[in-house]
């Protein structure tokens, strides 16, 4: 067992005077401590203007991340439109129960809900995550300042479009013909390479509408019409989705991954070009060790998102033919939170989402610690 601490443990003692006195540095050290706070001060004294920019950032982040989290103690309570949340009876984890082992349809739904966001975001990250960085190596090799450019504000653009705007892109260029409008370019396409039929309308009721106006007896309608397009098309659903996906956000998530490369000391280069590296050598070599870093911290917060879906994009997307392929686990508790009366419920599916979400990403930081000694903290 240690005994009292001395003066001796703390000061040094000099021979010649025969006295103790204090360590420079631990004085400097004290000094810090005692005026931490003072220090601090001045710091944001004299970069207040910085400070004053942040503002804004933890304003949302107050209003839209931590105070909305009250809201989930609707999980566990019986819902009430009078009383507010803390007020309200404890009703346990029967929410939880019936989403996981219900046995109804809710629990059936959820289920599909939980497989299509996980395989919508999954299917993101396998062929979503690699484009950016396959951006950024090729505006690394464009030698035109000016060419680059043109080319990133090109890419860079769909980001900046709304959602909505986006989804009715989308659906101008995979919408199918009908008596009144025209073929979209990407189903004349796949017309023209016999991956669909031509005389597709918009709908069953298309075909009913137009009968009775004409006064045509309907007698068979094929299994392709019924489907009513690519957009209600189950099977075209997540092509669609990522496909879109990756147009609207490689080139912005491009700009990460292009800073990590220019980045890079030129003599990295001129000493692979010694070497006999060629352009390819050069990048395997030289530019993907470089950046590896940045990959594996973006690959953690891409797993971290990983069942976390926008609803906004699906909701504009999808119908009630798509719900096998597209409902996500946003929806349905847009579905049941808000057009529904169960706000319980889908405060608990959300809830749900969020801690697997959190678990996957403590999971992928570990791993990522363990295999490359680069991790998010």
């Amino acid at each position: 067992m240690k005994g009292k601490a001395k003066a001796a443990d703390y000061l040094l003692y000099d021979p010649a005077s025969g006295t103790y006195r204090e360590d420079p540095e631990q004085a400097v050290r004290d000094d810090v401590e005692k005026h931490y706070w003072l220090h601090v001060g001045r710091t944001i004294l004299k970069d207040w203007r910085l400070y004053v920019m942040l503002v804004p950032m933890l304003l949302v982040f107050l209003f839209w991340r931590y105070l909305p989290m009250y809201e989930l103690l609707g999980a566990f309570k019986v819902p009430d439109e009078v009383l507010p949340v803390a007020q309200q009876d404890f009703s346990g984890f029967s929410y939880f129960k019936e989403l996981l082992v219900g046995g109804q349809q809710v629990s059936t739904d959820f289920w599909r809900a939980l497989r299509n966001t996980f395989l919508l975001s999954f299917y993101g990250l396998c062929f979503g995550f690699p484009m950016p960085i396959i951006l950024a190596l090729f505006f690394n090799e464009v030698r035109s300042n000016i060419g680059r450019s043109a080319l990133q504000v090109m890419t860079y653009l769909p980001k900046f479009m709304s959602t909505v705007v986006m989804t009715s892109l989308v659906t101008m260029l995979v919408k199918q013909q009908s008596l009144t409008t025209n073929m979209g370019i990407i189903s004349q396409l796949l017309v023209d390479m016999g991956h669909i039929v031509t005389q597709l309308l918009s709908g069953l009721g298309d075909w009913l509408n137009i009968a009775s106006l004409q006064n045509v007896t309907v007698t068979f309608l094929s299994q392709e019409t019924a489907a009513a397009g690519l957009l209600n098309n189950p099977d075209f659903f997540r092509g669609i989705y990522q496909i879109s996906g990756i147009w609207e956000g490689a080139g912005y998530d491009s700009i990460v991954f292009f800073a990590a490369i220019i980045a890079i000391s030129p003599t990295s280069y001129e000493a692979a070009q010694i070497d006999g590296a060629g352009k390819m050598a050069q990048m395997r070599y030289v530019v993907l060790p470089s950046i590896i870093s940045t990959i594996v911290i973006m690959l953690i917060t891409r797993i971290g998102s990983l069942l976390n879906i926008g609803y906004e994009k699906v909701l504009l997307l999808y119908n009630d033919k798509t719900y096998v392929t597209a409902d996500v686990v946003s929806t349905f508790a847009q579905r049941h939170g808000i057009e529904g009366t169960r706000k319980g419920l889908a405060s608990a599916a959300e809830m749900m989402n969020n801690v697997i979400g959190m678990m996957l990403v403590i999971g992928a930081n570990k791993i990522a610690q363990k295999a490359s000694n680069v991790s998010l903290y």
